[in-house]
Protein backbone atom coordinates (compact mmCIF):
# COMPACT_ATOMS: atom_id res chain seq x y z
CA UNK A 1 0.00 0.00 0.00
CA UNK A 2 1.34 3.44 -0.90
CA UNK A 3 0.17 7.01 -0.37
CA UNK A 4 0.22 10.14 -2.53
CA UNK A 5 -1.87 13.31 -2.68
CA UNK A 6 -4.68 14.66 -4.85
CA UNK A 7 -4.67 18.45 -5.03
CA UNK A 8 -8.09 19.87 -5.88
CA UNK A 9 -8.69 23.04 -7.89
CA UNK A 10 -9.35 24.84 -4.58
CA UNK A 11 -5.97 23.78 -3.18
CA UNK A 12 -7.33 21.09 -0.86
CA UNK A 13 -4.83 18.27 -0.41
CA UNK A 14 -6.53 14.88 -0.23
CA UNK A 15 -4.49 11.74 0.57
CA UNK A 16 -4.53 8.98 -2.05
CA UNK A 17 -4.20 5.48 -0.65
CA UNK A 18 -3.29 2.88 -3.28
CA UNK A 19 -3.69 -0.83 -2.60
CA UNK A 20 -2.51 -3.58 -4.94
CA UNK A 21 -4.69 -6.69 -4.94
CA UNK A 22 -3.96 -9.97 -6.67
CA UNK A 23 -6.94 -11.34 -8.57
CA UNK A 24 -8.46 -7.89 -9.08
CA UNK A 25 -9.42 -7.31 -12.73
CA UNK A 26 -10.13 -3.59 -12.79
CA UNK A 27 -9.12 -0.44 -10.95
CA UNK A 28 -11.67 0.55 -8.31
CA UNK A 29 -11.93 4.06 -6.90
CA UNK A 30 -13.55 4.93 -3.57
CA UNK A 31 -13.57 8.55 -2.34
CA UNK A 32 -14.31 9.15 1.35
CA UNK A 33 -15.50 12.38 2.91
CA UNK A 34 -15.83 11.15 6.50
CA UNK A 35 -14.36 11.12 9.04
CA UNK A 36 -11.58 12.57 6.85
CA UNK A 37 -11.30 13.17 3.10
CA UNK A 38 -9.37 10.37 1.38
CA UNK A 39 -9.22 8.68 -2.01
CA UNK A 40 -8.85 4.91 -1.84
CA UNK A 41 -7.86 3.17 -5.06
CA UNK A 42 -7.36 -0.57 -5.54
CA UNK A 43 -5.47 -1.80 -8.60
CA UNK A 44 -4.60 -5.17 -10.13
CA UNK A 45 -1.05 -6.43 -9.60
CA UNK A 46 -0.02 -5.74 -13.22
CA UNK A 47 -1.32 -2.14 -13.22
CA UNK A 48 1.36 0.40 -12.35
CA UNK A 49 0.90 3.27 -9.92
CA UNK A 50 1.43 5.63 -12.86
CA UNK A 51 -1.63 4.10 -14.54
CA UNK A 52 -3.58 4.41 -11.28
CA UNK A 53 -2.76 8.12 -11.02
CA UNK A 54 -3.78 8.60 -14.63
CA UNK A 55 -7.11 6.93 -13.85
CA UNK A 56 -7.62 9.33 -10.94
CA UNK A 57 -6.99 12.29 -13.23
CA UNK A 58 -9.58 10.93 -15.66
CA UNK A 59 -12.06 10.98 -12.77
CA UNK A 60 -10.99 14.43 -11.51
CA UNK A 61 -14.27 16.19 -12.33
CA UNK A 62 -16.28 13.49 -10.53
CA UNK A 63 -13.94 13.56 -7.52
CA UNK A 64 -13.97 17.36 -7.28
CA UNK A 65 -17.77 17.32 -7.34
CA UNK A 66 -17.90 14.83 -4.46
CA UNK A 67 -15.44 16.71 -2.25
CA UNK A 68 -16.80 20.16 -3.09
CA UNK A 69 -20.35 19.10 -2.21
CA UNK A 70 -19.41 17.24 0.95
CA UNK A 71 -21.20 18.96 3.85
CA UNK A 72 -19.30 20.44 6.76
CA UNK A 73 -19.65 18.16 9.72
CA UNK A 74 -21.86 19.26 12.60
CA UNK A 75 -20.97 18.14 16.09
CA UNK A 76 -23.85 16.30 17.69
CA UNK A 77 -24.67 17.12 21.32
CA UNK A 78 -27.39 16.50 23.88
CA UNK A 79 -30.53 18.48 23.09
CA UNK A 80 -30.06 18.24 19.31
CA UNK A 81 -32.67 16.72 17.04
CA UNK A 82 -31.84 14.54 14.06
CA UNK A 83 -33.94 12.71 11.48
CA UNK A 84 -33.74 8.93 11.51
CA UNK A 85 -35.71 7.30 8.67
CA UNK A 86 -38.04 10.27 8.54
CA UNK A 87 -38.67 10.41 12.30
CA UNK A 88 -37.57 13.32 14.48
CA UNK A 89 -35.31 12.02 17.24
CA UNK A 90 -34.28 14.04 20.29
CA UNK A 91 -30.81 13.22 21.59
CA UNK A 92 -30.46 13.18 25.37
CA UNK A 93 -27.58 12.16 27.63
CA UNK A 94 -27.61 10.39 30.99
CA UNK A 95 -24.11 9.94 32.41
CA UNK A 96 -25.51 7.73 35.21
CA UNK A 97 -26.63 5.09 32.72
CA UNK A 98 -24.35 2.60 31.03
CA UNK A 99 -26.96 1.71 28.41
CA UNK A 100 -28.53 3.51 25.45
CA UNK A 101 -32.32 3.67 25.14
CA UNK A 102 -34.35 4.40 22.01
CA UNK A 103 -37.89 5.42 22.99
CA UNK A 104 -40.51 5.75 20.23
CA UNK A 105 -43.06 8.53 20.69
CA UNK A 106 -46.26 9.66 19.01
CA UNK A 107 -44.69 12.69 17.33
CA UNK A 108 -41.03 12.45 18.23
CA UNK A 109 -38.69 9.69 19.32
CA UNK A 110 -36.05 10.03 22.02
CA UNK A 111 -32.58 8.52 22.13
CA UNK A 112 -31.05 8.55 25.61
CA UNK A 113 -27.32 7.94 25.47
CA UNK A 114 -25.43 6.71 28.50
CA UNK A 115 -21.77 6.76 29.43
CA UNK A 116 -19.20 9.54 29.19
CA UNK A 117 -20.19 12.73 27.30
CA UNK A 118 -17.18 12.39 24.98
CA UNK A 119 -18.61 9.07 23.77
CA UNK A 120 -22.01 10.56 22.84
CA UNK A 121 -21.43 10.63 19.08
CA UNK A 122 -19.99 7.12 18.88
CA UNK A 123 -22.88 5.77 20.94
CA UNK A 124 -25.45 7.57 18.80
CA UNK A 125 -23.74 6.11 15.73
CA UNK A 126 -24.07 2.60 17.14
CA UNK A 127 -27.79 3.03 17.83
CA UNK A 128 -28.42 4.57 14.40
CA UNK A 129 -26.72 1.62 12.71
CA UNK A 130 -28.75 -0.89 14.70
CA UNK A 131 -32.04 0.89 13.90
CA UNK A 132 -31.18 0.91 10.20
CA UNK A 133 -30.01 -2.71 10.09
CA UNK A 134 -33.19 -3.90 11.82
CA UNK A 135 -35.34 -2.04 9.27
CA UNK A 136 -33.33 -3.36 6.33
CA UNK A 137 -33.78 -6.93 7.57
CA UNK A 138 -37.53 -6.40 7.97
CA UNK A 139 -37.82 -5.02 4.43
CA UNK A 140 -35.84 -7.86 2.88
CA UNK A 141 -38.06 -10.41 4.60
CA UNK A 142 -41.07 -8.92 2.77
CA UNK A 143 -39.54 -10.04 -0.55
CA UNK A 144 -39.50 -13.59 -1.99
CA UNK A 145 -37.00 -15.79 -0.18
CA UNK A 146 -34.91 -16.39 -3.30
CA UNK A 147 -34.00 -12.67 -3.21
CA UNK A 148 -32.64 -12.76 0.33
CA UNK A 149 -28.91 -12.07 0.70
CA UNK A 150 -26.39 -14.45 2.19
CA UNK A 151 -25.06 -11.61 4.32
CA UNK A 152 -25.78 -7.93 5.05
CA UNK A 153 -23.15 -5.39 6.02
CA UNK A 154 -23.15 -1.65 6.75
CA UNK A 155 -20.39 0.63 5.45
CA UNK A 156 -19.56 4.32 5.40
CA UNK A 157 -19.29 5.20 1.71
CA UNK A 158 -19.80 8.48 -0.08
CA UNK A 159 -20.28 7.34 -3.68
CA UNK A 160 -22.43 4.21 -3.33
CA UNK A 161 -25.53 3.77 -1.20
CA UNK A 162 -25.71 0.05 -1.69
CA UNK A 163 -24.15 -2.89 -3.50
CA UNK A 164 -24.85 -6.56 -4.11
CA UNK A 165 -22.09 -9.04 -4.89
CA UNK A 166 -22.43 -12.16 -7.03
CA UNK A 167 -21.85 -14.18 -3.84
CA UNK A 168 -25.04 -12.74 -2.36
CA UNK A 169 -23.58 -10.20 0.08
CA UNK A 170 -25.47 -6.90 0.28
CA UNK A 171 -23.80 -3.79 1.63
CA UNK A 172 -25.48 -0.52 2.51
CA UNK A 173 -24.25 2.89 3.58
CA UNK A 174 -25.34 3.28 7.20
CA UNK A 175 -26.03 6.95 6.43
CA UNK A 176 -29.24 5.85 4.74
CA UNK A 177 -30.58 6.01 8.29
CA UNK A 178 -30.73 9.80 7.87
CA UNK A 179 -32.81 9.53 4.68
CA UNK A 180 -36.62 9.36 4.55
CA UNK A 181 -37.87 5.82 5.06
CA UNK A 182 -39.09 5.38 1.48
CA UNK A 183 -35.74 6.52 0.08
CA UNK A 184 -33.96 3.93 2.20
CA UNK A 185 -36.54 1.35 1.06
CA UNK A 186 -35.78 2.19 -2.56
CA UNK A 187 -32.06 1.46 -2.08
CA UNK A 188 -32.88 -1.84 -0.37
CA UNK A 189 -35.21 -2.94 -3.17
CA UNK A 190 -32.65 -1.81 -5.73
CA UNK A 191 -30.07 -4.16 -4.25
CA UNK A 192 -32.61 -6.95 -3.74
CA UNK A 193 -33.43 -6.76 -7.47
CA UNK A 194 -29.74 -7.35 -8.19
CA UNK A 195 -30.14 -10.84 -6.78
CA UNK A 196 -31.96 -11.61 -10.04
CA UNK A 197 -30.36 -9.15 -12.45
CA UNK A 198 -26.71 -8.21 -11.93
CA UNK A 199 -27.00 -5.26 -14.30
CA UNK A 200 -29.13 -2.17 -14.88
CA UNK A 201 -31.14 -3.47 -17.80
CA UNK A 202 -34.80 -2.71 -18.49
CA UNK A 203 -35.66 -6.04 -16.83
CA UNK A 204 -33.76 -4.98 -13.72
CA UNK A 205 -35.59 -1.64 -13.42
CA UNK A 206 -38.90 -3.39 -13.97
CA UNK A 207 -38.04 -5.72 -11.09
CA UNK A 208 -37.19 -2.75 -8.86
CA UNK A 209 -40.60 -1.23 -9.63
CA UNK A 210 -42.34 -4.52 -8.86
CA UNK A 211 -40.57 -4.80 -5.50
CA UNK A 212 -40.84 -1.13 -4.55
CA UNK A 213 -44.17 -0.10 -6.06
CA UNK A 214 -45.08 3.42 -7.17
CA UNK A 215 -42.56 6.18 -6.52
CA UNK A 216 -39.20 4.75 -7.64
CA UNK A 217 -38.26 7.83 -9.67
CA UNK A 218 -39.22 10.17 -6.83
CA UNK A 219 -36.94 8.27 -4.41
CA UNK A 220 -34.08 8.33 -6.93
CA UNK A 221 -34.45 12.08 -7.42
CA UNK A 222 -34.44 12.72 -3.66
CA UNK A 223 -31.23 10.74 -3.22
CA UNK A 224 -29.55 12.44 -6.16
CA UNK A 225 -30.47 15.90 -4.88
CA UNK A 226 -30.05 15.41 -1.12
CA UNK A 227 -27.62 12.51 -0.75
CA UNK A 228 -24.70 14.71 0.34
CA UNK A 229 -26.72 15.95 3.33
CA UNK A 230 -26.74 12.43 4.79
CA UNK A 231 -23.07 12.99 5.72
CA UNK A 232 -23.81 16.00 7.94
CA UNK A 233 -23.52 14.16 11.25
CA UNK A 234 -21.19 11.61 12.78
Amino acid sequence: MSEACFVSSTGQEIPIIITTKRGLRNITLRPKTAPVCEIHISKPFLVSEKQAFRFIEQKRKWLENIFNNAPHKKTLKAGDEIDILGRKVLIQHNSNSRLNRYIPGDYKDTLIVGGSPDLLESRVRSVVKKVLLDEIKKLIKTTPKEYWPARISLKDTCSRWGSCSSSGTMSFSWRLAFAPYDVMRYVVMHEVAHRKYMDHSADFWHQVSVLYGFGVERAKRWLSKNGASLHTYL
